[in-house]
């Protein structure tokens, strides 16, 4: 077998774009084993408009490395891919192109600007695409969806249809969230609430009969001009004898009733409360129990209304807020203002300031489909990872309120009813009518109205397999296996999926629900455009290579801690990747005219059973970290196994006998090296998958090698398995690091020879195991073994490293300027010292503890274990040096 050249430098971009096409073209992607368990992941489908931030990486690269774990342990597995049409986000986009060319979208009409949008759906759609085969995500192309393709939007109405029928979708004149910058109604969800510094406005209401005035706090003064009332508590003494008296509301002339109501908090403020019912939701309430008009004061842009005095129409709700206190002022009603923080309502998209705005809109009725999807989980069929986003989930359901679905947007699925403007009928179709289905007229108009996003999305598992018919992947692949989404979306995405997979397909979409880390910068701020502090995952790709992009967000993704990034970061998997690189060079370059032999266990040497235990033992590690999802252990197992056991360990063991000049030892030592790169390289497939792919295509093979891909991942063998053979080791490896670190601290080259003596304790039970391996010691030590035995002493030219079982006698005092070697280590104890008592400092203190990220304070303590065992190795190696033979 001759030698195989690869290249000298591991460059990722040689192979990374040439692999994935040779993966999508030979179909790879696809579920090709009919008869075997299915493997199902549904993509949470990026916005169609946006690009892919460090979030979505770190979301499509864990589904990745789940998808080919399970595709080589021989699913029949299928990961789905998809956009999202956006609805909010998309139409902004596209109203900002318009205004940039000074058109507004009311002067180019409805279906034009519809048009306009889907023509930028398919610019933007192809970037995505491309992104994601950028990082490698081994999604099956074929059966990509977009939220309002044909069969989705089919789904959709369906679902809307279906749910009107049984009581569920109803439509009515309520309180919503009003983003007056976006135009539209908002769920609860979609609403972020932030703290914002305002102020509380104390206004006098004078009484109707003269009598005096009730004082009013508020932080909303300019709404007092939609109030119509103000409420107290039926047992305050302070106002128990104006309750039926009426007050001449200020700045208008309208009277208002003083009204008893529980509901007031007498605490709070005066304990007077002004009544704006078509402003506040509470105060709707209260408005509804003592029949109190509700006034709209707000136009759908956000400005005061017709329904205000003329002097504030056409205001925005701030300019009408400081005229408001400005004429309070002048007519003699202000009392004061005191500064208040309080929570605002701000739209999810945009951050503009929400207002309660009363409208007409349709609502899905929740608590019926809430309590289903409540009792699944209670059931045990759904299981979160990890498990503490159970109470997350199970809050959110128990406090369920509906949820309004039509949104004022021309971008969207249209809502399917219809009015007649000659009898009023109503009607909700699943195909467009032509005609009223009561009087016949053909004057029929379509609700203008669109759904929200999120009403195609909850669809997602089952529409994308292609219901509301009945298709052969629908009944093969629902339901999907696994969900990995960020916790920002369980109520938004998750939680509704459940209950609509529940209500139309009769059971849960996904069992195991994987809920990520989010991703933050190196001082654990969220990464953000107004912070600067993103990282782009393609540019870590053009730098790094996709596999260094997966691999290191893999490796750090442990449950329950968000990640802390910076683009030196993903030297971590560049590294790993290089690694592996060089060492597959290394062997392949060493591969000489000859077959390659198959190696039978019995002819295995110690090394060799203790490297197949090993691999043994990693490849159980990963399958238990894969089964509860614990990303970052398994890529730690893979990483560990190669990189230390592989590689140090078992690569530089060998090389005695490569170098040596026994052929067939030569030929035994390749084949066996040889055999476990191609099983390490399936083992690390799911994590770096380019280069695997890379290097399998280039290993010797008898007969045409198929796609690593499909390859089988390595699974646990009993009979692998040797803890003896991994103790013996342990000691010898004991011994190494023992005379490797000795090296270290006193800065004594790799290319410098010396002896060592080893004395070993009379029931040390490996003395025999390393006087065996004498050779292999003495390669790794990269010194000479002088005598290993109960019977060696010390003599006066040593340093001692102390191992269990043993001591280590390293003949150096030669080679050491031991005045020198003094004063350096005094002072590299001085400075280490010095560091450990700043890291202890800031372990001790209660607001860092309290206040930083969990795998900050775990680097800390690391940090202070690590300088307390170097303050003790130099301590131990000093008093060596200054002490008296003994």
């Amino acid at each position: 077998m001759p030698s195989i050249e690869l290249a000298k430098a591991y460059n990722p971009k040689d192979f990374e774009d040439r692999i994935y096409a040779f993966w999508r073209d030979g179909g790879y992607f696809k579920p090709n084993r009919p008869e075997a368990d299915p493997f199902v992941v549904v993509i949470p489908p990026p916005n169609v408009t946006g690009v892919l931030h460090m979030g979505h990486g770190l979301n499509n690269c864990l589904q990745d490395v789940l998808v080919r774990y399970h595709r080589m342990l021989g699913k029949n597995t299928l990961w789905v891919p998809g956009t999202d049409h956006a609805g909010i986000a998309t139409q902004n986009v596209v109203e900002r192109r318009l205004l940039s060319e000074g058109i507004a979208k009311e002067e180019i009409g409805r279906e034009a600007f519809v048009e306009k949008t889907w023509e930028v759906k398919r610019d933007h759609h192809a970037h995505i695409v491309r992104q994601l085969e950028r990082i490698g995500a081994s999604c099956d192309w074929d059966r990509e969806r977009f939220t309002m393709d044909e069969g989705l939007s089919r789904a959709v109405r369906e679902v809307f249809v279906s749910l009107y029928e049984r009581g569920l979708v109803y439509r009515g004149r309520y309180l919503v969230n009003w983003c007056h910058s976006c135009g539209t109604a908002l769920s609860d969800d979609e609403v972020d609430h932030q703290e914002v510094q305002g102020a509380m406005y104390h206004i006098a209401y004078p009484l109707t009969d003269g009598s005096g005035s009730l004082e009013i706090a508020t932080t909303r003064p300019e709404t007092l001009l939609g109030d119509t009332g103000v409420a107290v508590h039926p047992d305050d003494e302070r106002y128990r004898h104006l309750i039926g008296k009426t007050l001449k509301l200020p700045l208008t002339d309208r009277e208002i009733p003083i009204v008893a109501d529980s509901y007031v908090d007498r605490e709070f403020g005066t304990g007077a409360v002004k009544v704006t019912p078509a402003h506040d939701p509470n105060d709707r309430e209260m408005g509804m129990r003592h029949q109190l008009e509700a006034i709209n004061i707000l136009r759908p842009d956000g400005r005061l209304n017709e329904a205000v005095p003329p002097a504030y129409r056409g205001m925005t709700v701030e300019e009408g807020r400081k005229a408001v206190v400005e004429d309070l002022k002048k007519g003699g009603f202000f009392i004061r203002e005191q500064e208040h923080s309080h929570q605002v309502g701000h739209c999810y998209r945009c951050n503009t300031a929400v207002e309660p705005y009363l409208s007409d809109q349709w609502f899905v009725r929740m608590k019926p489909l809430a309590d289903k999807a409540l009792q699944a989980w209670k059931d045990g069929k759904l299981r979160f990872y990890p498990k503490r986003w159970e109470n997350t989930y199970v809050r959110w359901l128990e406090g369920i309120r509906d949820w309004c679905v039509s949104r004022q947007l021309w971008w969207g699925h249209r809502i399917p009813v219809w009015y007649c403007d000659d009898c009023n009928h109503m009607m909700v179709e699943r195909e467009d009518p032509s005609v009223c289905s009561s009087c016949g007229s053909s004057n029929i108009r379509q609700d203008e109205d669109v759904l929200d996003t999120w009403f195609s999305s909850w669809l997602w598992p089952f529409s994308t397999l292609g219901w509301p018919d009945k298709t052969e992947d629908l009944a093969a692949y629902y339901p999907t296996t696994a969900l990995v989404t960020a916790y920002d979306i369980i109520f938004f995405w998750v939680a509704r999926m459940i209950m609509a997979g529940i209500e139309f397909m009769g059971e849960v979409p996904f069992r195991d629900i994987y809920i990520h880390q989010l991703v933050r910068d190196k001082q654990g701020r969220k990464m953000s455009k107004s912070l600067g502090n993103g990282i782009d995952p393609i540019q870590v790709v053009e730098e790094y290579g996709a596999d260094a992009l997966k691999f290191t967000l893999a490796f750090l993704a442990a449950q329950g801690q968000d990640i802390l990034l910076d683009e030196n970061t993903f030297k971590i998997g560049s590294k790993f990747a290089n690694k592996v690189w060089n060492a597959a060079r290394f062997i392949l370059m060493n591969l000489e005219e000859g077959s390659l032999v198959k190696v039978p266990p019995q002819e295995y040497s110690d090394i060799d059973r203790w490297i197949y235990h090993r691999l043994n033992k990693t490849s159980a590690g990963v399958e238990e970290a894969m089964a509860s999802f614990r990303f970052n252990d398994a890529a730690h197992e893979v990483y560990e196994f190669f990189w230390n056991d592989y590689c140090d360990w078992y690569l530089e063991a060998a090389k005695p006998s490569l170098y040596g000049g026994d052929n067939a030892e030569k030929q035994r030592i390749l084949s066996l090296l040889v055999a476990l790169l191609e099983e390490s390289l399936r083992l690390l497939h799911p994590f770096l998958p380019f280069l695997t792919e890379e290097l399998y295509q280039k290993l010797p093979a008898e007969k045409s090698r198929g796609a690593l891909i499909n390859a089988d991942y390595p699974r646990p063998l009993k009979q692998r398995e040797d803890l003896q053979v991994e103790k013996e080791f342990a000691s010898l490896m004991e011994l190494v690091r023992l005379v490797r670190t000795a090296r270290s601290e006193f800065t004594i080259p790799p290319s410098q020879r010396f002896r060592v003596s080893i004395f070993t304790e009379n029931d040390y039970a490996y003395a025999s195991f390393l006087q065996k391996h004498r050779s292999i010691i003495e390669v790794l030590m990269g010194a000479e073994v002088a005598a290993i035995g109960p019977e060696v002493s010390r003599s006066a030219d040593t340093i001692t490293a102390v191992g269990e079982g043993f001591h280590a006698y390293l003949h150096i005092r030669e080679l050491i300027d031991l005045p020198k070697e003094r004063s350096r280590m005094e002072k590299e104890v001085t400075r280490l010292e010095g560091l450990l008592e700043k890291t202890e400092k800031k372990l001790s203190g209660k607001k860092f503890l309290e206040n930083a990220p969990e795998e900050v304070v775990e680097k800390e303590q690391a940090k202070r274990e690590e300088f307390s065992r170097k303050i003790a190795s130099i301590k131990g190696y000093l008093e060596q040096l200054t002490g008296d033979l003994q």
